[in-house]
């Protein structure tokens, strides 16, 4: 396959170290034709000086602030020196497969459909378990979940499939569609951001499509305090209710309402009790 050009953006914050890890398993990466991104979002643990020191030839972009998610993605994507035929949206807290770049442009150069192309996705810290191996969305039932989460029957989970939604973790698309789509609503300040670029993307006639001969492994919510953290709760349902505002049906906002805030109390209460019973 001739490689065509593709720019992998890292954003960083306050993590360094997670960071020239992630860094380091780019350039260990077999695809030649990429251009390593670090968009720093206004750190002061050293970040910018570690990756300079460590990988000079690793591009960096700097905000003076902490810009969040989606804003911080547009502005390293709007300052890239080099653009691409490709741009690859990666977590800082991943490391990945030497050969995760390969799959994702073949299926976009070989399928003029494809708008967007994930991989699948394993927890850092138990690498044989899957976090996400395709995604979909209910937006009636407030319903938004990862395929084969937790799972370690990971040949079950082996065939490539159309998915509802890219996550953010880790998503490749064409650059000149990303900028055409306005890239990440910046009104997302976490969560969610990723779900509401698939549903433009779906709206316009484009599919997603789940890679899983493209690996990457990732350590979960390392930045919001763990898996089940009240931050991550707070932020995921004030998105989740923003994106049923915008792309929900009006019609049926009453259920879609009821089942919001059941899911949401579901969420920050009972499941964690679960858990913490099934531990003793």
């Amino acid at each position: 396959m001739d490689e065509k050009s593709v720019n992998i953006i890292v954003l960083n914050w306050n993590q360094k170290d997670l960071s020239l890890k992630c860094i380091s398993s780019l350039k260990k990466t077999t695809y030649k034709n990429k251009n390593i991104i670090f968009i720093d979002n206004g750190s002061d643990d050293g970040s910018i000086e570690s990756v300079k020191s460590i990988h000079p030839d690793v591009e960096i972009i700097r905000s003076e602030n902490n810009l969040g998610y989606a804003a911080g993605n547009n502005f390293g994507f709007c300052e890239i020196n080099r653009p691409s035929k490709y741009t690859i949206f990666l977590n800082n807290d991943t490391f990945v497969d030497p050969g995760f770049i390969e799959p994702l442009i073949s299926e976009l150069e070989n399928n003029s459909h494809a708008m967007q192309v994930v991989p699948k996705i394993f927890y850092a810290k138990d690498k044989n378990t899957i976090w996400y191996a395709g995604g979909r969305i209910n937006l009636m039932f407030s319903l938004i979940w990862h395929i084969g989460i937790r799972s370690n029957k990971i040949e079950k989970y082996n065939h490539r499939i159309e998915v509802d939604y890219a996550t953010g973790c880790c998503f490749c698309i064409r650059s000149d569609d990303f900028s055409r789509l306005e890239m990440f609503n910046e009104g997302y300040k976490m969560y969610c951001e990723d779900v509401d670029l698939s549903l433009k993307i779906r709206k316009e006639g484009g599919k997603i499509f789940y890679i899983p001969t493209s690996k990457v492994w990732h350590h979960v919510s390392k930045s919001l305090g763990g898996m089940h953290s009240f931050s991550k709760w707070r932020k995921k349902y004030i998105s989740i209710m923003k994106l049923i505002l915008k792309h929900g049906s009006p019609i049926l906002f009453p259920i879609t309402i009821v089942f919001y805030v059941l899911n949401a109390l579901l969420s920050l209460f009972i499941i964690p009790l679960l858990k913490m019973t099934s531990k003793r």
